[in-house]
């Protein structure tokens, strides 16, 4: 009946007599008769594995590829060759956890690079050893705000955040008793007016806010970490790693928490993932700081290693003590990144910048141009951007997709966000400007 459980009858029949029980039926006995599949699973045949190659292969050619213009938090950058050979080895793709530093030296190493260059990019002294996405990243900060500022349970959040940010924001706070209030946007961006009135409450643990925001736009977070101190409260940003070569760094706006996604640094498009989360912070919130931090020490003998540090998750202390559930790291993913910001470095970073926002404003002007878009808001921005369409938005999106193109994402009734980033060529952005010329939506 199970050809691919490797117990004989007699195994099982140890195990079953060791629990009390004659079949392995009886382990589902609780299970209501209704819920119990009882007919034959529509598996294929047995295939060699030519075949078995073909089928995936023949599987696969059913996608569709399409030229990307879309962002919102995931986008189309390249993603340098020698990585996922590098990823792919045996020793990064099989390993395990890095609890015993003296055969987990290589993952050590580069988690320890990885915590270095998120604290170069954000200017903040510490960083963790990854998370799992950005969005939990920002759900995490929340929580880590609250835990610092006893008795405050508001968090506020900026209504330019990407909506599924917000959403997984109150998730968590949900189930924490943590409320979270929106702060109004002003001219497509947070407001420190509205900041500031919301602060008067008292009760303000943290404030989240984006430093490019759903709209493409690069706020402008003058005095806000000013008045977020006032207050007693954490300023959390929001970031997209990859502009922080060019934009001011949280650090330089104030912030007291960096979270963001790394998926812009490198990782391929891939359905919706994998991805990363980061977290970076001062040093006075070490502490609090979910997940894990690997460090740097010597042996016994003056030589240079690498140890978990710290590990104040519930798996490794008392829940009532723990900051956070979190398990996964994404540690791959991580070395990923940490592979790729090696081979850019700080210049090939900038370029990357340099190169999309070159495009995207290139896009914009023309889309404008068309007499068929206006901007969302005169505010800048780098390679993102928001557009209202005086048509139908959604049927020009399919359209242009019937075309293979994937024309940004459709964020309104007559609103598309535009993402360009410098994998997108003249000739395609040309052609996708032609098309929108060409439809009579």
């Amino acid at each position: 009946m199970h050809p691919y459980i490797p117990h004989t009858p007699d195994d099982i029949r140890k195990m079953l007599d060791t629990v009390g029980m004659k079949s392995l039926d009886d382990l589902y006995a609780d299970v209501p008769q209704e819920y119990i599949y009882k007919g034959d699973y529509d598996l294929p045949d047995a295939m060699s594995e030519d075949e078995i190659r073909r089928f995936f292969a023949d599987l696969a050619a059913r996608n569709v590829k399409m030229t990307c213009f879309a962002g919102q938090g995931w986008y189309d950058h390249c993603s340098p060759s020698v990585i996922p050979y590098l990823t792919q080895r045996s020793e990064f793709l099989t390993a395990y956890t890095p609890y015993q530093p003296e055969i987990s030296q290589g993952t050590l190493r580069y988690i320890f690079e990885f915590q270095s260059m998120v604290c170069a990019l954000t200017g903040l002294e510490v960083s963790n050893a990854s998370m799992y996405d950005g969005p939990t990243a920002a759900a995490e900060a929340v929580r880590m705000a609250v835990a610092s500022t006893r008795k405050k349970d508001v968090v506020l959040i900026a209504s330019t955040l990407l909506p599924q940010v917000k959403e997984v924001v109150r998730t968590y706070a949900s189930y924490s008793g943590t409320v979270i209030e929106e702060i109004a946007a002003s001219d497509g961006q947070t407001s420190l007016d509205a900041l500031t009135a919301a602060l008067a409450s008292g009760r303000v643990a943290g404030v989240l806010v984006p430093n490019v925001n759903a709209y493409g736009i690069i706020e402008d977070h003058t005095g806000f970490a000013e008045a977020v101190h006032a207050a007693g409260a954490l300023l959390i940003e929001y970031c997209d790693p990859s502009t922080l070569a060019v934009l001011k760094s949280p650090a330089e706006w104030g912030a007291d928490v960096a979270v963001g996604d790394g998926q812009s640094l490198g990782i391929p498009l891939c359905y919706g993932g994998p991805s990363l989360g980061f977290m970076a912070c001062k040093k006075d919130y070490l502490r609090k700081l979910p997940g894990r931090i690997v460090g740097a020490t010597t042996d016994r003998d003056g030589k240079r290693c690498f140890v978990l540090t710290l590990q104040a998750r519930e798996q490794h202390i008392r829940r009532d003590k723990a900051t956070s559930n979190i398990c996964s790291n994404q540690s791959l993913m991580a070395l990923w990144v940490t592979i790729y910001l090696s081979l850019l470095g700080p210049k090939g970073l900038a370029e990357v910048n340099e190169r999309s926002s070159a495009s995207a404003h290139y896009l914009c002007d023309q889309l404008v141009a068309t007499g068929r878009f206006t901007p969302v808001s005169s505010k800048p921005f780098l390679k993102e951007f928001a557009l209202d369409y005086q048509g139908d938005a959604r049927a020009l999106h399919k359209a242009l997709a019937d075309k293979g193109i994937l024309a940004g994402v459709v964020t309104g009734d007559h609103r598309i966000t535009f993402a360009v980033t410098e994998k997108r060529t003249r000739e395609e952005i040309d052609c996708l400007i032609n098309y929108v010329k060409e439809a009579a939506l």
